[in-house]
């Protein structure tokens, strides 16, 4: 990344060069450090920063409508009706408030207890932080019937604040574009990836309305792109659109809404006929994707009371062996949203709570809500004991099919798959592996690749569908005990029988490469799936990505150039000129080794695309959907995105 020339002068390295960077230049010469990278990720998590600022208001009960702007050049907007930040003269700064707020590092009124009793941005970094990161940013206040500006660029001030009119409105917007000398890979905002969290902060937050307009895309009756969120029920209405796509064993949401130990509780969940848990717990609207204490004390509440309701009911007589916490788990999908007013993070994202006192808060809610519910609907129940009976039978096959996974796995390289073609060096960070598509591709592969470092694995036609099958199915299907055993990777601990042990993981690179068509889209869904599902880890690590075949090889006399794309098709063929020979590949059976070689595998040429998870609730909903029963939402979905030749989480 190129940095700013503006911050950094090579010719003066004296003693006053030597001091701790602060403020504005620190976050531009680190930007990582704040907002996670510098690349899509980090890109809309400054939309997020400055849309906490109005939740904040928000929670604070003095907002109830946000609107996010995607401006045609790319550029954000923001603005509430909020309070308006402050204009007054800062004492300690001798500035004014607004220009505090929006170039020191950490100010606000987050940070006094009694303007905000609890806050989504003391998890974050501020407004500054996206000032800073800003080519340009322009913030206007409303209030006291005033308007309030003052412009920015890289995080400088352009002029003191200064009133530009009247107005009865309040509120704060902000302006900004990304600063191109920081974000070097992309400047475009995808609109489903700002509607998916926005759609989230809605539901989290029931009451506010959120508005997501898109200027750069006009419908035919003049008016831009766009979707309002707002939720009456909030956590309830979001398990039921999490849910959608599966099949309820319970008519209602279980729902509990209070405080607990002075920390407010919120947790939804419901039962279904899938085999998944499904998981998703929040502090201060912030996905806590690592868990926590408020996640430990949402199982403890559920395992103790439904264990209890289940002995004393006495439907648990006749199972021979004992039921365990991941047997009350099948099945559900739960949210948990707590504020806690100091959070604690931990873990390596920083994304795991790490509060004590918030899990007996939670294991208490979940406790009295569950014993009500349970006492108020007996058939309910009686449903979900069986599920739990069930899901034990189950595990108890799963362990039996997953030892002879695991078995297969330790043993020495004689153990690995026949069908695969090992690499000959030892190091794993520097080893790949492909995944691909039948035999005949296969075949092609294993002729192409370069035996150094690329080991080959087919797999016979499509992979078991593991959004509809019991854990002892996914356990016992071949291709997928291949994938475990070539991939080295073992399974279940005494502690969590779904944990995954990635030290013995041989390859770093773990390569998806199908048909570049409807099929191959399929396949590699329905592997994605499956890591998504078993091997989350691999996907959260960076480790899974697709190989991207083209589609079409454009040939005029001694000239060829292959197309990924039937834009990038026909303008080599104009280019090229007069009548040229362009070949469709249906498969990636169809090249030949060295062409394949060229376009898909040889690492100065492709492109292969790493999978990400930027929002796992959205992923969870789309593997659901596009793997589960209902035909009308997958049908929708492949139309929406059929331009894609996978599917990416």
């Amino acid at each position: 990344m190129s940095e700013p020339k503006e911050e950094f002068n090579k010719h003066n390295y004296s003693a006053d060069s030597i001091q701790a960077l602060e403020g504005m230049e620190h976050v531009r010469m680190r930007p990582s450090m704040y907002i996670g990278d510098i690349g899509t990720r980090g890109l809309h998590h400054l939309v997020y920063e400055v849309v906490d600022n109005s939740i904040d208001e928000a929670l604070a009960g003095h907002c109830n409508n946000i609107t996010v702007i995607i401006n045609e050049d790319n550029s954000i907007t923001t603005e509430d009706d909020g309070r308006g930040i402050p204009v007054d003269l800062h004492k300690k700064e001798g500035v004014s408030a607004l220009q505090v707020v929006m170039t020191k590092i950490g100010a606000g009124g987050k940070f006094d207890k009694d303007s905000y009793k609890v806050s989504g941005g003391l998890h974050g970094v501020g407004v500054s932080v996206v000032n800073a990161l800003s080519e340009h940013l322009r913030a206007t206040v409303y209030r006291d019937g005033k308007v309030w500006e003052q412009e920015y660029a890289r995080g400088k001030p352009m002029y003191p604040v200064k009133q530009i009119g009247e107005s009865d409105k309040r509120g704060t917007t902000v302006t900004f574009k990304p600063d191109p000398i920081i974000f070097t890979q992309t400047l475009e905002y995808s609109y489903d990836t700002l509607a998916s969290r926005l759609r989230e902060l809605a539901y989290l937050n029931k009451g506010i309305t959120i508005h997501l307009i898109d200027k750069r895309h006009k419908k035919e009756d003049g008016t831009f792109e766009g979707e309002t969120f707002y939720s009456e029920e909030g956590l309830k209405e979001f398990i039921k659109f999490l849910d959608g796509n599966r099949e309820p064993l319970m008519k209602d949401v279980i729902a509990f809404e209070g405080e607990k130990n002075g920390v407010p509780v919120e947790v939804a969940m419901v039962y279904n006929t899938s085999y998944a848990e499904n998981l998703h717990s929040y502090v201060n609207n912030i996905n806590t994707h690592e868990g926590g204490t408020h996640l430990s004390g949402f199982r403890r509440g559920l395992t103790m009371t439904l264990k209890k309701y289940a002995d004393d009911s006495g439907m648990l007589k006749n199972l021979k062996f004992e039921i365990q916490g991941d047997d009350f788990r099948e099945g559900l999908t739960a949210i948990i949203s707590v504020k806690v007013q100091e959070p604690q993070f931990e873990g390596q994202t920083k994304t795991k709570l790490g509060n004590r006192e918030v899990s007996a808060s939670v294991s208490q809610a979940v406790s009295e809500m569950l014993t009500d519910y349970l006492e108020e609907h007996p058939d309910d129940a009686k449903i979900i004991v069986q599920k739990v009976m069930l899901a034990a039978q189950a595990r108890h096959a799963a362990q039996k099919a997953r030892e002879m996974v695991q078995r297969k796995t330790v043993m020495s390289i004689g153990g690995l798959p026949g069908k695969l073609s090992d690499c000959s060096e030892q190091d794993p960070a520097k080893c790949e592996v492909f995944l691909v598509e039948g035999d005949s591709a296969g075949g092609t592969a294993k002729q192409g690749r370069d035996r150094a470092f690329q080991a080959i694995l087919p797999l016979r036609g499509k992979i078991l569908n593991v959004e509809k099958a019991m854990v002892h199915k996914v356990f016992e299907n071949e291709e997928i005990k291949n994938i475990f055993t070539a991939l080295g990777v073992t399974i279940g601990t005494e502690e969590d029988s779904k944990a995954l042990n990635l030290s013995k993981l041989r390859y770093h690179k773990v390569v998806i490469m199908c048909d570049a068509d409807i099929d191959g889209s399929h396949i590699a869904t329905l592997i994605l799936t499956f890591f998504f599902r078993y091997m989350r880890e691999l996907v959260e690590n960076g480790h899974i990505y697709i190989a991207t075949p083209p589609l079409y090889l454009v040939k005029k006399g001694q000239k060829k150039e292959y197309a990924w794309s039937d834009k990038e098709r026909d303008a080599i063929a104009e280019s090229f000129g007069g009548s040229v020979s362009i070949q469709r590949y249906k498969g990636l059976g169809e090249m030949n080794a060295e062409q394949l070689w060229d376009t898909t595998m040889n690492p100065e040429f492709r492109t292969l695309r790493l999978v990400q998870i930027d929002n796992g609730v959205e992923a969870d909903r789309v593997f659901s959907m596009l793997m589960g029963d209902e035909v009308p939402p997958r049908r929708e979905f492949i139309e929406k995105n059929a331009i894609y030749a996978n599917i990416d989480a």
